[in-house]
């Protein structure tokens, strides 16, 4: 795939609904969490945690719903993958349902919040944007949260150089945080952006494991004794005394308010 394409092909027209289907395993397996600092500013004056009800748009299998519900929050998570679905841990406040962000299947005004964690840039934007509007009751937040690889931390931007090259430059890996809609949006105002820190614990398996669950790595690669050969060699120069390396990301956190 050439830079120019790279650059400018809409992530939304890469099959994003069934390229997580044979990445559910390693992905609910090695995928990071959230820092809760992050969690904490998406409910900030939220009153009564668990009056609120949350729609976790492409939820995946789960990780972004289940610390929402952690903190109390009765969370619908909405992901159209069935593998993704079936991967997911149960929680008592968390229901799984079949819907896209462009087509929830939720009523009008019909919830308090809603989030995207490391998911909005496979959407297509306006439509989803005018999606998350309509599902919000009057003055109801949205938030749009990524993962960032930190590339100041030799570790990580090693990581991201080899997953950069054997993805021969996906579109995804330029543009995995897409907040430019939201800011050029009319449905959402009083937008702000924080930023936290977040590091991710891994052993080997969990090194290699984590790079297998991006899901525009072909399958060839994945298999490739090469690719597997350079997360060992990577994970050998950087594991401490206790087996482990650590991925760093900078968590930005976009929260936006619904106009009325």
């Amino acid at each position: 795939m050439s830079q120019s394409h790279s650059e400018t092909t809409p992530l939304h027209t890469l099959n994003p609904l069934k390229r997580f289907s044979d990445r559910a395993e390693d992905y609910v397996k090695y995928r990071p969490s959230y820092p809760a600092d992050a969690i904490d500013i998406i409910l900030e004056e939220l009153d009564k945690k668990s009056q609120i009800l949350a729609a976790d748009i492409g939820a995946g299998t789960g990780i972004s719903s289940r610390l929402l519900a952690e903190r109390g929050v009765n969370v619908i998570a909405i992901e159209p993958n069935a593998a993704m679905k079936e991967a997911a841990e149960p929680h008592p406040l968390v229901e799984f349902r079949d819907g896209t962000a462009e087509f929830t299947k939720l009523g009008d005004k019909s919830v308090d919040l809603v989030t995207c964690f490391q998911a909005f840039h496979w959407f297509n934007p306006e439509p989803a944007l005018s999606e998350f509007h309509r599902i919000l009751k009057p003055s109801g937040r949205l938030a749009l949260v990524w993962n960032n690889r930190d590339k100041e931390d030799a570790l990580t931007a090693e990581y991201s150089r080899i997953v950069r090259e054997a993805s021969n430059s996906h579109p995804a890996e330029s543009r995995m945080q897409s907040v430019e809609p939201l800011l050029a949006t009319p449905y959402f105002i009083n937008i702000r952006e924080y930023t936290f820190s977040y590091r991710q614990q891994l052993d080997l398996t969990g090194f290699i494991g984590r790079a297998k669950s991006v899901s525009y790595l072909p399958n060839e690669v994945l298999a490739d004794n090469k690719f597997i050969n350079n997360f060992q060699e990577l994970y050998q120069r950087f594991y401490d005394e206790n087996g482990f390396v650590y991925l760093v990301y900078r968590t930005s956190v976009h929260l936006g308010e619904a106009i009325k």
